[in-house]
């Protein structure tokens, strides 16, 4: 439907505006939305929901949240009133039978009292509940009966939970914390020292309240289970974790270039690793003016690097 791919389009834009932490233009995509004749349907097949809410936190305009909470209100009513539905459904196929003759004179004929008594009790069949529909939607849950394996899972679902995020979201967390561990589960083949260590990163990352992105992007969807099981250290990392290691790695190749490029070849000095005395070496004043200056050592042998004053 036209409808439909429409909505689809505004998701996705919506969703690269959050992944690039930028919400201008937001307005216009959710003026968009308020006018169109959302149904149950598109709304569930598009998950429009989470990426409005996703917008919604992100964003610190004012009328970009207010215009986000209001569509969500909306929609939030469309879906109670689907629930309220399919209760009444269950509760009219519940109800014994009735023939469209029960309001026939006494005098009917027996057919028609045979019509009205209810009809034989069929087998027995597990009672089902209307499911809570929600934004989110996620594959089966893998099942386990290992007990480290649960364990694992109920971590996850702790790390998952460190804030009332995945409220709004809509977000299954238990779910989402089961596929994320049968993922780490079916690379190792085992609950070795590997898959706890895997596990254990995995959740010291999510319960990181220095880095609530990687935690919200896992809830929302844009950082899939198999993608969070397998992403490296580095690219869990919070902003500001990224920036200092940048920071230290710049300075380790400043003092490396420091000492191969600007300094004097020497045998003055002998290697305490190779015990050669092929060495270059450079002097800096790294603190005040009436101290010695600090000589910093290469072996140009095996590459080893001391300093002294």
């Amino acid at each position: 439907m036209a409808k439909d791919h429409e909505v689809e389009r505004i998701a996705k834009k919506l969703d690269k505006m959050v992944h690039k932490k930028n919400t201008d233009g937001a307005i216009y995509l959710l003026r968009e939305l308020k006018i169109i004749n959302m149904s149950l349907e598109t709304l569930q097949s598009t998950r429009i929901g989470m990426s409005v809410n996703a917008v919604r936190k992100q964003s610190s305009e004012e009328e970009v949240q207010t215009l986000a909470k209001s569509l969500i209100k909306s929609w939030k009513k469309l879906l109670d009133g689907s629930e309220g539905k399919a209760v009444e459904e269950k509760r009219r196929e519940g109800s014994p039978l009735r023939s469209s003759s029960s309001k026939d004179s006494p005098g009917s004929s027996d057919r028609s009292k045979k019509q009205e008594l209810p009809e034989p009790p069929k087998t027995p069949t597990t009672p089902t509940t209307p499911t809570t529909l929600k934004f989110t939607s996620f594959p089966p849950t893998p099942v386990t009966t290992d007990s480290v394996r649960t364990k694992c899972r109920e971590l996850l679902v702790a790390a998952l939970q460190t804030d009332d995020d995945y409220k709004p979201i809509g977000a299954d967390t238990d779910n989402l914390a089961a596929q994320i561990e049968d993922c780490i589960y079916q690379e190792f083949k085992s609950t070795d020292q590997k898959y706890k260590s895997r596990l254990r990163s995995r959740i010291s990352n999510l319960k990181d309240q220095k880095n609530p992105d990687l935690r919200r992007n896992v809830l929302a969807g844009n950082i899939s289970a198999d993608r969070i099981a397998n992403m490296a250290a580095e690219e869990m990392a919070s902003a500001e974790l990224k920036e200092m290691r940048k920071t230290l790695t710049k300075d380790a190749i400043r003092e490396h270039q420091l000492s191969k490029v600007g300094g004097t070849e020497t045998d003055m000095f002998q290697c305490g690793k190779c015990r050669g005395k092929n060495c270059t070496y450079t002097q800096v004043q790294t603190r005040s003016a009436d101290e010695p200056m600090t000589t910093f050592v290469l072996c140009n042998g095996c590459g080893n690097r001391w300093k002294f004053c």
